[in-house]
């Protein structure tokens, strides 16, 4: 891939492995889960509101409208509410963990989905290795936290959160071409805004007795692990392949363990390191394959151009 597309990759991994950092902060200040999660989402939707406004957008066509659906529910509502809720349970470095695992879910529903993106043996093998360190981190019954927590809990909500994600990358990547990343992202915050409101009045009511730090977590959720890594996501997709605009998932876990150790405490207990590193090991051998098989049988054009969706 170009330069360009791996600073993209980065940066929405550092914004989205913010994300389980700044959740237990909010958790600790006495954020409820629904308020967290539509304040983040409905903020967010504004900011993209006002950059459509900026451009002078039209409005979305019914089609888009249909897409934003599909990703506000499989990309937004189920993942942020069930990751919000594991975050709960579990360490930073620990949830963060599981995310890693989105881009071999987006890779075997890729399969089934994507006709030139076909599951292959060392996926397979890789697959393997990423499970057998989730399993190694329920058997372990670490969470990463000094006490309390419940892994198994954890696990449940982060794998539901990984299975939708992947479904949703796959989807976005089908359809490709057929929607401004700006604007699929505003329609999708929009619904999934409107959704997640609505579950946080029912469910937990007014947002009263937040803190100013309260106020300003969920700031920081809808800014920089929220908006700015969304967008980065859209447009990625739209020039590379899903597999590897899911590869930012490699790096969450790495931000979400750091971060949570520096600033929040947590430990990096022994489970942790086993099943990151069997996962780590998926990881890797899963790319390794992706790398070979989107590697071009031949040599660039003397020009120095080259082809833009790898």
């Amino acid at each position: 891939m170009q330069r360009k597309y791996w600073i993209a990759i980065v940066i929405a991994a550092m914004g989205w492995g913010s994300g389980g950092v700044t959740t237990r902060a909010a958790w600790a200040q006495g954020v409820g889960p629904w308020t967290m999660v539509a304040g983040r989402v409905t903020i967010a939707a504004v900011l993209v509101g006002l950059v459509l406004l900026w451009k002078r957008s039209p409005l979305p066509t019914r089609q888009v409208v249909g897409y934003g659906v599909v990703q506000a529910f499989f990309n937004l509502t189920v993942p942020y509410v069930l990751f919000t809720f594991a975050y709960n349970e579990a360490s930073a470095g620990f949830v963060g963990l599981l995310t890693a695992l989105i881009p071999l879910a987006t890779s075997v529903f890729a399969n089934f989905m994507l006709p030139d993106e076909r599951l292959t043996f060392p996926k397979l093998v890789g697959l393997f290795f990423a499970f057998t360190g989730v399993a190694a981190l329920l058997l372990s019954g670490d969470s990463g936290l000094s006490e309390g927590g419940r892994p198994l809990v954890a696990i449940g909500l982060g794998l539901t959160s990984v299975i939708s994600v992947g479904f949703a990358g796959t989807f976005a990547k089908k359809h490709a071409g057929g929607y401004d990343p700006i604007m699929l992202t505003g329609v999708q915050f929009f619904f999934a805004g409107a959704w997640l409101i609505a579950a946080m009045f029912s469910i937990e009511g007014a947002p009263t007795g937040i803190t100013a730090t309260g106020w300003w977590l969920i700031a920081s959720l809808a800014v920089f692990a929220t908006f700015m890594p969304f967008l980065l996501f859209y447009w990625l997709i739209q020039f590379v392949s899903a597999t590897n605009a899911s590869l930012s998932g490699y790096l969450v876990p790495f931000v979400g363990l750091i971060g949570g150790i520096a600033l929040l405490g947590e430990q990096l207990q022994t489970g942790i390191v086993i099943g990151g590193t069997l996962v780590a090991i998926g990881m890797f051998l899963s790319d390794r394959d992706s790398r070979r098989l989107t590697r071009p049988a031949f040599a660039p054009p003397l020009d120095g151009t080259q082809e833009q969706n790898d």
